[in-house]
């Protein structure tokens, strides 16, 4: 099967792109399954139930999350139900659910997770448990169930987590996803046993920014001292990140990766 992996959706540019890209991306590439990574898709910080739906009409299938997913209660009851397609960081006790969902396909179910890395600007309340122990945790409990792909996405800031919690997964899952960082990175592969892997996969939205905010706000920040917030650009053009991983309906390991970009003007 052919799983679409969206990067970081950012605020009201992220979702319009999507709405303009996402249906001919499933026709190119024939996709069956789209995932989306969702933690900053309310204007720049999670994810109401309203977004969620919009987004669900676009043609998004699933929602991954991150050390954001938590910070809007409206999802909550969507967190801790299994029946809906949304999952945060399966180590970071704050935020409401499991961590894992299973989603069915016409091919057979599929295991999505999110985990966070351990370094993170965190706040009160927001401490992380062990990524490798959790996700050990989480593989041994599913071992049984049958599934057809086991999706990870890798919440995470430092490369060298990004890099290390692929190769630990190799020949265990089909795909390790990074994002957070919201810039692509160039190490797109599947690795020698047959998980496919990015460190960072990119973002969705504004792209003349800094990572979906408005430049000047940060320039401002940085060069003067000024405390002001995080406003998202909104100005085109704009971009599209994501990654298309091909799967083994047998194996459940990957068969390729490819990095998309896509930009609107």
């Amino acid at each position: 099967m052919n799983i679409l992996y969206i990067g970081d959706i950012m605020g009201a540019p992220g979702r319009e792109t999507v709405s303009e890209l996402l249906s001919q991306l499933r026709t190119d590439y024939k996709i069956d399954l789209v995932i989306a990574q969702a933690e900053n898709v309310s204007h720049g910080v999670g994810m109401t139930p309203q977004h969620m739906t919009e987004l669900r009409n676009y043609g998004v299938d699933i929602f991954t999350g991150g050390n954001h997913t938590y910070k809007k209660d409206g999802l909550h009851d969507f967190l801790k139900d299994d029946n809906q397609p949304v999952v945060g960081p399966a180590n970071l006790p704050i935020t409401p659910g499991k961590g894992f969902k299973y989603f069915t396909t016409p091919y057979g179910d599929v295991l999505v997770i999110s985990i966070l890395g351990t370094i993170f600007p965190l706040k009160e309340l927001e401490e992380t448990s062990n990524p490798l122990q959790k996700i050990d945790e989480i593989l041994e409990q599913e071992k049984t169930r049958k599934k057809v792909a086991t999706v990870v996405n890798f919440h995470a800031d430092w490369s060298s987590e990004k890099v290390v919690f692929g190769q630990y997964l190799d020949g265990r899952v089909s795909a390790v996803i990074g994002d957070h960082w919201h810039v692509p990175t160039a190490d797109a592969r599947v690795l020698p046993n047959g998980t496919a892997h990015i460190s960072d996969v990119g973002m969705t939205g504004a792209l003349n920014s800094c990572l979906g905010v408005r430049t000047d706000l940060i320039i401002e920040r940085w060069r003067d001292g000024v405390r002001n917030k995080n406003n998202l650009e909104e100005k085109r053009p704009w971009q599209l990140n994501a990654v298309v991983v091909e799967t083994n309906n047998q194996t459940g390991l990957a068969k390729s990766i490819t990095h998309i970009h896509k930009e609107l003007l």
